[in-house]
């Protein structure tokens, strides 16, 4: 290709992935129902958006650590702590059950209604096993489930995909070396997969620790020093075995979530720009890939095969990991409608396909478009019901405005006691365990999370000014200044800290959540 080709096919690619998700914001739908039909016909009327083309033999590692970016800041949205009781038994429930139940509905579907080869039919069960954040977190935005139903589908949708991604890099492996006798071979393969992604998890945690701990690295140099970390980490994991990186990132992620000590700030606006821009690049850049005569004589096969994972696959699995649990039928059935197939399920039947075509396996060639439309449908059926669903079976939280209050002291409590007298819905947030308790006993909802922005949301806005008392060069030790100004200004959070009560309204909306807020240091 000429230079003026590349430039031009790379422009397309950026502009439709970027002017894509401007208009599902507009129209208020998950990107993903309009990224990949547009690259489709981007690919299918013209040759200069072909990925493959323009990037040759790079393309299918760039998928795989973009895919790691992704899965890395999707691991740092999972707080462990929220993770318990039913929580965790469910989250446990749906990966245990759900894997192996729908690769083998997957496979034998597969099998009879696209007259695949055994080898094909159960490498595009495995990779319709995986779910992920990329598609389910942008739908739960705008859906608004109960926040147990949200806490459970993201955990799931985080944690499936690496578990997917090293399961299928296990069964390519089995079928190229089929050949192999030995018993034990595929598991002993499987568990060489995982030991070397948490042994380069480790290692990435080591070196986040000594950029972002004891460097202290600012908040531009920080960003870039975990971008470079997690590119870096996971090309060498997949160096040795192929797609171990993926696991290795999300360890990286639950690390930099969940141990005390790393200095991360809650909102990263760059870093969550990079992401978006991601996830459209390789929707967009995927999609192309697919031609119209690969689709020819799959189309009514494959809607067969996504009634069948939409209908009776889902439903019995959820219905299977919620059982003897305290989630309502509502909650349950709700589970059992959320189950939308993203970005590594067409990073990895692009991977897979392409190997099992070369070693001349039977079927391997429809493996990709298969994927894409199984996608296509699920995206569109849960990006299309999943609203409705859910207000018809009474999961959606409510979209009123409340009451937020900041701060555990005496007056505070008694404060959010007076309000929910008056019948409003008070929630409250405090830094300090002994405040926090003190929340809990009083019978008042506490906000989970140590930092005020965790407590309003991922993606809220807080705006608030510091009285002229309380400066940030005020404010950085805890030992001085008036009480309002004690812990006040940190560098983790965009609000008051623990020991500045605050009053705010919150206003949840699907799209983006504001929290405009108003300081009270002694009074209100």
């Amino acid at each position: 290709m000429t230079t003026n080709q590349v430039l031009l096919g790379v422009g397309l690619i950026v502009a439709l992935a970027v002017g894509s998700q401007v208009l599902a914001s507009r129209l208020r739908i998950p990107a993903i129902i309009l990224l990949l039909p547009v690259g489709f016909t981007a690919g299918a009327i013209t040759t200069d958006v072909n990925p493959q083309q323009l990037l040759g033999a790079a393309f299918q590692p760039l998928v795989s650590l973009a895919v790691a970016v992704i899965l890395y800041d999707a691991g740092m949205a999972l707080d462990l702590r929220q993770l318990h009781g039913h929580t965790r038994r469910i989250v446990v429930r749906l990966i245990v059950m759900g894997v192996p139940v729908t690769l083998a509905f997957g496979a034998v579907f597969a099998s009879l209604l696209l007259g695949l080869s055994w080898q094909a039919a159960v490498m595009t069960g495995t990779i319709l096993v995986v779910s992920g954040p990329t598609v389910v977190g942008p739908l739960l935005g705008f859906v608004r489930p109960a926040e147990r139903v949200q806490r459970v589908l993201s955990w799931e949708g985080s944690l499936i995909d690496p578990v997917g991604g090293i399961l299928g890099a296990v069964v390519f492996h089995a079928v190229v070396a089929s050949t192999h006798r030995v018993p034990g071979y595929q598991l002993g393969q499987f568990l060489l997969d995982i030991s070397v992604g948490l042994a380069g998890g480790l290692v990435g945690v080591a070196l986040l620790w000594l950029l972002l701990r004891k460097l202290r690295l600012g908040e531009v140099l920080g960003t870039s020093a975990q971008l470079a970390s997690v590119v870096a980490v996971a090309a060498g994991c997949d160096i040795i075995r192929e797609d171990s990186g993926l696991i290795a990132a999300i360890v990286m992620g639950l690390a930099v979530a969940n141990l005390r000590g790393f200095d991360v700030p809650a909102r990263r606006p760059f870093f969550e720009t990079l992401v978006q821009l991601i996830i459209g690049l390789l929707f967009i850049s995927i999609s192309a890939t697919v031609t119209p005569a690969s689709l020819r004589h799959l189309i009514l096969p494959t809607l067969a095969l996504a009634a069948v994972l939409i209908l009776v696959t889902r439903p019995l699995v959820a219905w299977l990991a919620t059982a003897r649990t305290d989630m309502t039928t509502g909650e349950r059935l709700f589970t059992g409608w959320m189950d939308p197939r993203g970005i590594v399920a067409a990073a990895t039947a692009s991977t897979f396909s392409a190997g099992l075509v070369a070693q001349h396996v039977g079927g391997a060639s429809k493996i990709l478009p298969v994927t894409f439309l199984v996608i296509v449908v699920t995206v569109a059926v849960y990006g299309l019901t999943a609203v409705p669903v859910a207000r018809r079976l009474g999961v959606t939280r409510p979209a009123r405005a409340r009451p937020l209050l900041v701060g555990g002291d005496d007056w505070v409590i008694d404060l959010g006691r007076v309000l929910r007298s008056l019948g409003l819905d008070v929630l409250m947030w405090a830094g300090f365990d002994e405040q926090r308790q003190r929340i809990s006993q009083a019978g008042l909802e506490l906000a989970p999370g140590e930092l005020l922005a965790a407590a309003t949301g991922r993606g809220a806005q807080l705006e608030a000014s510091p009285p002229s008392s309380c400066s940030p060069t005020r404010t950085t030790s805890t030992r001085s200044g008036p009480p309002c100004c004690k812990a006040a200004w940190t560098a983790r959070s965009t609000g008051w800290a623990p020991g500045c009560p605050v009053t705010a309204w919150w206003s949840p909306i699907p799209a983006a959540r504001r929290c405009s807020t108003r300081s009270s240091p002694g009074t209100s």
